[in-house]
Parts: structure tokens; C-alpha cells; sequence
């Protein structure tokens, strides 16, 4: 019976230790992703919620907020403000200010730390009708 020699044992535990170094790297990474899409999707349900706030606003007239979410690591910034077309045909601008309503836009900007301690911003934005004069 032959066993085996102290290089194959070595060259065992070195194969062995690139393949264990090589899967907790992997995991290590899966974890970072799994919290970095976690810090993503809670400034993102942040930044609906705000919005969603900001747009049910009766009458919408220009305003700006912020504030922190209940864990203090979401800072968010709403800001609606009249919506400003480019290029308009000035004919059609003049026109346009007879009606009763107007075009607001709606933007929410979130700022929070990522996991490597930089600071991540997340932004949404919609347009939404209004009346032109608020009372």
C-alpha cells in the first residue's frame, strides 16, 4: 500500500484554501449587494412615498420640505414648482394663461450612506395639473 506524500498532502491543502478563499469572497460580496439593494430599496420607498405625498397636496401650489425618515439614515428633499416647458410657441403660451390650470413638477431628491460610507443620492420626479392661481 502506498500512501500519500507530504507535497500531495500540501498541494491538497493549497488547492483546498484558494477554493475556500474563493467562496467566501462570493459570499461576502452576495451579502454587500443583499444590503446595498436593501439601502436602495428603502430610499426609493422613500422617495414614492414623499412624492406621492407632495402630489396629493390640495391645492398644489410651489413649495419645498425635508426631513429625515423614522431611522434618521434617509434624508429626503421635496420640491414642487411651476413646470416650465422649453421651446413653447409663444402664441400658444399667451393662450395658455387664460386657462384655470397649470403644469407643476413634482421632484423628491433622497440622500443616504452606502454601505462604503459614500453618500448615494436617489431622485424622482412627475408633472401634475394644478390650478393656476391657488386660493
Amino acid at each position: 500500500m502506498r500512501g500519500f506524500s507530504l507535497i500531495e498532502v500540501l498541494a491538497a491543502f493549497v488547492i483546498l484554501a484558494l477554493v475556500a478563499t474563493a467562496l467566501f469572497r462570493l459570499f461576502s460580496a452576495s451579502l454587500n449587494n443583499a444590503s446595498a439593494s436593501e439601502e436602495w430599496s428603502r430610499a426609493l420607498q422613500v422617495a414614492e412615498s414623499q412624492l406621492e405625498t407632495a402630489a396629493a397636496a390640495q391645492p398644489l401650489r410651489e413649495v419645498a420640505d425635508s426631513g429625515t425618515d423614522e431611522t434618521g439614515h434617509v434624508r429626503w428633499e421635496t420640491r414642487v414648482a411651476y413646470y416650465v416647458t422649453q421651446n413653447v410657441d409663444p402664441d400658444l403660451e399667451r393662450a395658455s394663461e387664460s386657462l384655470g390650470s397649470r403644469l407643476f413638477k413634482i421632484s423628491v431628491d433622497v440622500k443616504f450612506d452606502g454601505a462604503n460610507g459614500r453618500e448615494r443620492t436617489l431622485s424622482l420626479a412627475t408633472i401634475k395639473m394644478g390650478p393656476r392661481n391657488p386660493g
